[in-house]
């Protein structure tokens, strides 16, 4: 088999791995949302922001209980030669997240009273904290096995069982509980119960990848050192994405929080198809890495950054011109004070969509330490600029945060990859990509935006419309290449049509 067409049999892949896992993002980013959306519509907006809090702290707690070995499960199962050494790496990942993961739940249920007082209003709100604080190892757990899945590289587990059976469980109880009356703490007890059914679910899951029972070979070592550096790194990046939220409860209250936080997961949306290249990006990278193919990463890294920029762009652009009318859609006019929010918070989200694969590309190469300093200067930023911005400017304050962090994030992580490895998203094509079309959508849109409201029907029109133009305006700028032609491979094979003109169009561009 020749390099290029190895190239392409590793880029359809990763494509066709990506349009389930994009499928996959999608259904569970809507569930999230919608979930979001019930809790804004039928509750208040303070209730809301206590909900958000209690999940950062859910989050806060499965990450150091994880202490990075879901990452180091996924990299070395990628690598192993047997089911043993597979067990034992599985094995290994749940042991040690088990354990601390019961210790953390045994101290923050300790202190919850306490930080329930700083953040939360009412008795209600303590018994919904102490519910997201049980869920903590449970959590913990199930990350383990989509782990574990993801490091067989597989996509249709991963998307049966995080993305559809995950979030419709959780919604499904929750707004059954909620319609029998049982009040904000209704979320919780789904989010305990959904949790331990999908640990159960992902883990029957894995059994069919390769036998889960049987001899093994523990891997606590090998694990330990590849992980350790990385429950601070991935530690810091959840606090990164869940500061602002804590530190508005405790400057404003909840009532600010919610309000922030229905500009959050929609701007963080902007990293849906990103997200979809990462699930099976990182496993594919290492093993690429491992085989002294660098040059395939760096190709790999180029397109599906680019295309990540055109995919983006269409919701990008209605959410920066257009905040006002997508957070009345979603949430309704109680929290268009949030247009604002959006607008910056979408900006630094999709600096993260141009900049690609950077802190996943890094890791998979075993450069843990540098990911780790970018990772606490980054942190550092945001509280401090959080610091000096809530108090004074509330959520508008806390998204410059944000925004601001995310773009010294990726600008750090970007530079430390060429530096190391020699490997960056720019070339001629996605120059032109990142330049070109900025400067035709964003006037037009802007213009667009001062005689035009969007809808809950216009708003897909307008997606769909941009998304099309974005893609004929890349054509004629040049922003394409011969290696683009997989992409019109997969299409035709998943659509069972042939498209040989725009084949054509595309190796000749």
């Amino acid at each position: 088999m020749s390099e290029e067409n190895s190239i392409d049999d590793e880029v359809s892949a990763l494509f066709s791995s990506t349009a389930l896992i994009l499928l996959g993002i999608v259904l569970s980013s809507a569930g999230t949302l919608i979930e979001r959306v019930i809790v804004a519509r039928v509750f208040t907006p303070a209730k809301y922001g206590e909900v958000t809090i209690g999940l950062a702290v859910m989050s806060i707690g499965s990450v150091i209980s994880l202490v990075g070995v879901n990452q180091g499960v996924s990299r070395y199962l990628s690598r192993a030669d047997s089911d043993a050494e597979r067990r034992g790496i599985w094995a290994t990942g749940l042991v040690v997240s088990a354990a601390i993961s019961l210790v953390v739940t045994a101290v923050f249920y300790r202190y919850s009273a306490t930080i329930a007082s700083v953040l939360f209003s009412d008795v209600e709100s303590l018994a919904l904290f102490r519910l997201f604080i049980l869920c903590i190892p449970l959590s913990a757990l199930f990350t383990v096995g989509v782990a574990a899945i993801r490091g067989m590289e597989d996509t249709k587990y991963k998307l049966l069982v995080k993305n559809v059976f995950y979030p419709v469980v959780r919604i499904s109880l929750f707004v059954g509980l909620v319609a029998l009356g049982w009040g904000i703490a209704a979320i919780g007890y789904a989010y305990v119960a959904a949790t331990l059914l999908s640990l159960v679910v992902a883990h029957a899951c894995l059994n069919r990848l390769y036998a889960v029972l049987g001899g093994f070979d523990l891997q606590t070592r090998k694990l330990i050192s590849y992980s350790a550096p990385l429950v601070v790194t991935t530690l810091l990046a959840v606090l990164l994405t869940r500061t602002d939220t804590l530190m508005l409860g405790y400057f404003r209250g909840s009532a600010a929080a919610g309000i922030y936080n229905v500009a959050y997961p929609l701007s963080n949306s902007l990293l849906m198809v990103i997200s979809a290249f990462g699930y099976l990006y990182f496993p594919l990278t290492s093993r690429l890495d491992s085989d002294g193919r660098r040059d395939d990463v760096r190709q790999i890294y180029e397109l599906t950054t680019k295309w990540g920029f055109f995919i983006t762009l269409p919701a990008f652009l209605a959410f920066t011109m257009f905040p006002g009318d997508v957070i009345r859609i979603f949430f309704g006019s109680e929290y268009t004070s949030g247009a604002t929010a959006l607008v910056i918070l979408s900006v630094g989200f999709f600096t993260s969509a141009a900049a690609g694969r950077n802190r996943e590309t890094l890791s998979a190469m075993g450069h843990t330490t540098e990911i780790l300093a970018v990772e606490v200067t980054t942190l550092a930023a945001n509280v401090v600029i959080n610091l000096v911005l809530i108090p004074a400017y509330g959520v508008p304050g806390a998204a410059v945060a944000s925004c601001v962090s995310y773009v010294y994030r990726n600008l750090a992580m970007n530079a430390i990859l060429k530096y190391r490895t020699g490997i960056t998203p720019i070339s001629p094509y996605t120059v032109r990509t990142y330049v070109v079309l900025p400067l035709v959508f964003l006037p037009v849109t802007y213009a667009l935006s001062q005689y035009v409201t969007l809808t809950v029907v216009t708003l897909p029109l307008f997606l769909v419309v941009c998304g099309i133009l974005v893609l004929a305006t890349a054509f004629f700028a040049g922003c394409f290449r011969p290696l683009d032609t997989v992409i019109v491979d997969f299409f035709e094979q998943k659509a069972g049509i042939e498209l040989p003109y725009l084949r054509h169009l595309l190796e000749s561009n």
